[in-house]
């Protein structure tokens, strides 16, 4: 797993962390704004922008999930057990595989990006 995303277990939770002041998800976002100026990537925008990429892809992944967006960081989590932890670990993929192929989410930003409800 990249060093931008990471699965953390607690007793009752788990949660997917994304850290978005990585440097490369820094350019990333600064990319989509270009693309559409309400992309403005914080905490925030990346909740606006994973919700309607899984509502659209995966909405099992969006079942019983809670999430915490900060100005620096993008938090989901759900309640520790075997089925939700199969849903941490898929949308961990998910982020790594958006930012792995980062075409993939300018194109979204570009023919999507109006409906997508940014912050």
């Amino acid at each position: 797993m990249k060093d931008y995303v990471k699965i953390i277990q607690h007793e009752t939770s788990i949660s997917v962390c994304f850290y978005i002041e990585h440097d490369e998800i820094i350019t990333i976002g600064e990319k989509m704004n270009e693309i559409n100026e309400n992309a403005y990537m914080n905490g925030y925008n990346w909740e606006a922008f994973l919700k309607y990429y899984l509502m659209k892809n995966n909405p099992d992944v969006l079942e019983n999930m809670g999430s915490d967006p900060e100005a620096g960081m993008y938090v989901a989590y759900f309640k520790l057990n075997d089925e939700n932890k199969k849903k941490a670990e898929k949308l961990a993929g998910i982020i790594e595989n958006l930012v792995e192929n980062k075409s993939s989410l300018y194109e979204i930003v570009r023919n999507y990006g109006d409906e997508i409800e940014w912050d």
